[in-house]
């Protein structure tokens, strides 16, 4: 497994922590297999624990898979913030990012289409609470970058600038999600080239992004939309 894999060893358990235990056990299984065909009882199984034990802390299936995309979210955020350590500029930060997004999703399509496709998507779009938290710290690496200067020039993250900020990272976001699709699907290719391939891309949207952010409308959620009182 690369260090680029959405690993379970870098989030290590405790003995005795069954919640921990079958998210690991989860995705183990979906990086080995690349599939969500699994079973609650195989989970158990390979955790080592009774059938029944997964129900003390997930309802069903869907509030498993919760847990482990906010579990994704987070390994692809260490991932992120990890590659920009021997950065100091908030470019070439943002570009490392984006290589570390891309390398992320081509090694374990499947965790990455449980965190970005529609499956875990309910009622009007939103995306369980679990998740949704964990998606927004790894948003926020994307605003400081941008923040602190990484399109040419800073841009405060104030209230003022939010739909600046958000026009800037929908298209990153488009830009890196839909190489990562094209390159997980073989449209693509070859795989061994997302790196160039990722840094040719980003360096191209900078240039555009330098120019003109987009506007988008006011009413505009990156990520998932707040869940409805």
């Amino acid at each position: 497994m690369t260090e680029d894999n959405y690993s379970t060893e870098q989030r290590p358990y405790h003995h005795g922590d069954l919640h921990q235990a079958i998210v690991s056990a989860a995705l183990e299984v979906l990086s080995e297999t690349q599939s969500t065909e699994f079973s609650l009882r195989e989970l158990a199984r390979r955790a080592g624990v009774s059938h029944n034990a997964p129900y003390k802390h997930f309802a069903d299936k869907r509030e498993l898979l919760a847990a482990v995309s906010a579990v994704g979210f987070e390994l692809l955020a260490k991932q992120m913030t990890d590659a920009t350590k021997e950065f100091d500029s908030p470019r070439e930060r943002l570009g490392a990012m984006a290589r570390a997004y891309i390398c992320g999703g081509v090694n374990n399509p499947a965790l990455y289409r449980l965190m970005f496709g529609g499956y875990l998507s309910g009622h009007d779009h939103v995306r369980p609470a679990v998740e949704i938290i964990a998606g927004e710290k790894m948003k926020a690496l994307l605003v400081d970058a941008i923040s602190d200067g990484a399109l040419g020039r800073p841009i405060p993250n104030t209230a003022a600038n939010k739909r600046e900020i958000d026009g800037a990272i929908l298209v990153f976001w488009s830009q890196m999600h839909g190489l990562t699709l094209l390159l997980v699907d073989g449209r693509v290719g070859p795989s061994e080239n997302m790196v160039e391939l990722s840094e040719s891309v980003f360096q191209g949207m900078l240039e555009g992004l330098a120019k003109r952010i987009p506007a988008i409308p006011a009413v505009t959620w990156i990520g998932s939309p707040a869940p409805t009182e």
